[in-house]
Order: C-alpha cells, then structure tokens, then sequence
C-alpha cells in the first residue's frame, strides 16, 4: 500500500505516472467518471481550505465515488491515540486525505491506516499542490527539460515540495529563500535534490529574471495570518520579505510565468498587478489540483 506524504518520498516514476493520468483525465474526464463507483474518500481537515476541499470533494464524485468530510478537531481524533482512530476510519474509506498541522499527526495517521492516505498540506509539505504545480508547468513547457522555475519567498511546506518534484521531473530548480519556517527544514529533501545538479539556492531576488516560471507564497502561515499573537513576528517577516515580492521591477524586464498556490496577498509577495495579469497562470494552477488529484487517486486505488 502506498501513501502520499511528500514529493520527497514518492519515486520520480510514480509522479510522471500520475501527472500522464492526469493529462488525459482532463481532457477525456467522461472516460474515468465511473473509474472509482462504490469507493469512499475521507477528508479529513484541521487546516482551513478552499481549493484542497473544493478540489478533492468534487475529483471524488466525478469518478463515480463519495466523500465524507470531518473536521479532526470536532472528532475522536483530537481526543484519543490518532491510530486507534485511523484503524477504525479504514473500516469504512478506501482512501483518506488528511489536512493536518503537524506532520508527525499525519505520519501517525499513515503509520496506522490500512488504506492509503494524502497529505492535503501540512506545516512541512503540500504535495498535492506541487503535482498540481507540476502538470502546470508541462502544459507550458511540453516535452522541454530545459526550463528553469525559481521559487522566492519564505522557505515553506510548499516550497520543499516544489523543488523535490521539479529536479526529479529534470527541470531545473532556483530557490530564492532568506528564511525558512523551522517546521519546514527538510536537509534531506535538499540535499537530494543538489544530487541531481539542477538545484541552485541563493538569497538573490534578482535570480527570478533567469527563470521561465517565478513561483512565490504566503510569507505567513494560514493559521497565523491574522493570529494577534503572532502579530509581531508577521509584522517582522514583512520587513523582511519585502525586498522579495514579486512585481516588475524585480522581474527586470523579463517575462515569466507568473505562479501562486492561493491564498494571495496583494501587495504582500505579490504585486497585485501581476496577479491577474497576461503571464500569469495562477488560476490554472489552481484548477489542475480537481485534474492531479483525480490521477493520484486512481493511481493509488489501481484504477488509472
């Protein structure tokens, strides 16, 4: 049985499997609608989310399946040992989706489940976003190895899984990253993806104008973003961070492809005017987690 808990630890063969599934799940859709009949997603959610919800609800019940939403918080889960719960829950779902704070939660939760379970984000990895991020940038790029993203912004869960899918996918990989959330230090994760020689790291924003694709995020977390108690690390972050938006005096001139995983903060990492603007394929990101999540969970019920 396999789970899906980072990009790190999902075999370069496995994602290119998924991201061709997905190729042709969006542009047949009709020909998987029955693919999963009769089988159950449970979602699982201690994190906020509209694209991780709306994406994985909807990816279920167009191939012929259901899911069942919970909130871990409002459940046994946050009140009794996670496997004794995740032991049960497999009784009754083929697959699970987790949205976790905690990695080590999700780990238990995968640890003891007996049927395969996703990470829908958590504070070290996001990979469904980074499948989603990947088919993006193939509908660009085509068959061309040769293309460069770059990655600037705040070191995060989204970030790791960026740079794991894009070297191992043998794109070439920048990270623009001043500082890193320690919940999202991965030294392993980096350092093979340095092994494949496609991955520079620098704290030079100017680095984005050698890039086909500039990705950026949030600067802060979702669950602090409006903690007050968190209020004078973000307003420390922002100072920070700043010399790091994206905008087009960064850019320099050049045109890439402009990406975001949403939530956005105009103004914040990114100049409002570039959010909607003609480079920018922030929506068809989002839109291609419904077509990468379809895949993934055909891929990992045998049903691709």
């Amino acid at each position: 049985m396999k789970h899906v808990l980072s990009l790190h630890h999902m075999p370069a063969e496995d994602i290119a499997a998924v991201l061709e599934t997905a190729e042709k799940v969006k542009k047949n859709p009709e020909r998987y609608e029955d693919r999963l009949k009769g089988r159950t997603l449970l979602m699982l959610f201690q994190k906020t989310s509209t694209r991780t919800r709306l994406s994985f609800e909807l990816g279920i019940q167009q191939l012929g399946g259901r899911a069942v939403v919970m909130d871990w918080d409002k459940s046994n889960f946050a009140i009794s040992p996670i496997r004794y719960e995740a032991r049960y829950v497999s009784r009754h779902a083929d697959v699970i989706m987790a949205r976790l704070i905690r990695h080590s939660d999700l780990r238990q939760l995968a640890e003891s489940a007996d049927v395969p379970v996703i990470n829908g984000c958590d504070e070290r990895y996001h990979p469904t976003q980074a499948l989603a991020d990947l088919l993006t940038i193939r509908e660009r790029a085509g068959g061309s190895k040769d293309v460069t993203v770059a990655y600037i912004g705040m070191h995060n869960n989204v970030a790791n899984c960026l740079t794991a899918g894009v070297t191992k996918m043998g794109y070439n990989m920048i990270l623009i990253t001043p500082e890193a959330n320690e919940a999202a230090r991965d030294e392993e994760l980096l350092a093979a993806a340095k092994a494949t020689g496609r991955l520079e790291i620098t704290t030079d924003p100017r680095a984005v104008r050698q890039a086909d694709f500039v990705y950026t995020d949030t600067w802060v977390d979702m669950e602090n973003f409006n903690n007050p108690a968190y209020a004078e690390e973000k307003e420390r972050r922002l100072r920070v961070m700043m010399p790091y938006q994206v905008n087009a005096e960064l850019l320099g001139g050049s045109r890439p492809y402009i990406m975001h995983d949403m939530p956005v903060h105009p103004g914040l990492e990114i100049a409002e005017e570039l959010i909607e603007s003609e480079r920018s394929i922030i929506y068809d990101q989002a839109e291609n987690r419904l077509h990468a999540e379809k895949a993934l969970m055909l891929h990992l019920l045998g049903a691709a």
